[in-house]
């Protein structure tokens, strides 16, 4: 493994770990995978998004399944490649992943929610948050049936778990960038989910 980056140089291959995670955070697959198998543009019915859930909404679960592994996957890789060179290297390509997921270039910066890509990097950066994430993210979920909000409330409380399993500042103060920028992304949906006209989990929609 190459031994990381002093400060004094880092600055070029922090750009191209930023470039690097946002380029493949960019990617959206939920959109490629939709239109291959002949579904048409899913940001044309449920909510728009591009991610797993709105995937879902087409009726193709296997197609949900696998948008979600491939959102969370590119997360996951940004950071663990990056992290060869070093811990900055790897915060920067995880972040840079996630805002690419959100605001891709490809698509005029109008991308997901960001919640399967974070997820993903949060599981690279320390697997027992992630897990602890996914964990609560299933459980709320379950119990609400609300993708949205199962998101938003694990989400919020990642930097408390990351804080009682490991203790690491650092960790949770990354898990707070993610999660506030999740949350940004996910404003018309709390306006739905105050209002009551949040869509449920697997609840079809008629194209737009």
């Amino acid at each position: 493994m190459p031994d990381p980056i002093s400060w004094a140089f880092s600055w070029p291959y922090l750009l191209a770990a930023a470039v690097g995670g946002y380029l493949l955070g960019s990617i959206p697959f939920g959109l490629v995978l939709t239109r291959l198998a002949g579904l048409g543009d899913v940001r044309r019915i449920g909510s728009g998004n591009i991610g797993a859930t709105n995937v879902l909404r087409t009726g193709n679960r296997s197609l949900a399944a696998a948008t979600l592994f491939l959102d969370g996957g590119k997360g996951a890789v940004a950071f663990l490649v990056a992290g060869l060179w070093g811990p900055d290297m790897a915060l920067t390509a995880g972040l840079a992943a996630v805002v690419g997921h959100l605001f891709p270039v490809w698509l005029r910066f109008k991308g997901g929610k960001g919640v399967a890509t974070t997820i993903g990097t949060l599981l690279a950066a320390a697997w027992p948050l992630g897990l602890a994430v996914c964990a609560l993210w299933l459980l709320i979920a379950g119990v609400t049936r609300y993708s949205s909000l199962a998101a938003l409330l694990s989400l919020a409380a990642s930097p408390l778990l990351a804080l009682w399993i490991s203790g690491d500042q650092q960790l949770a103060e990354f898990a707070a960038i993610l999660a506030l920028l999740v949350w940004l992304r996910h404003l018309e949906n709390i306006g739905r989910l105050l209002r009551g006209k949040e869509s449920k989990i697997g609840q079809r929609t008629e194209p737009r």
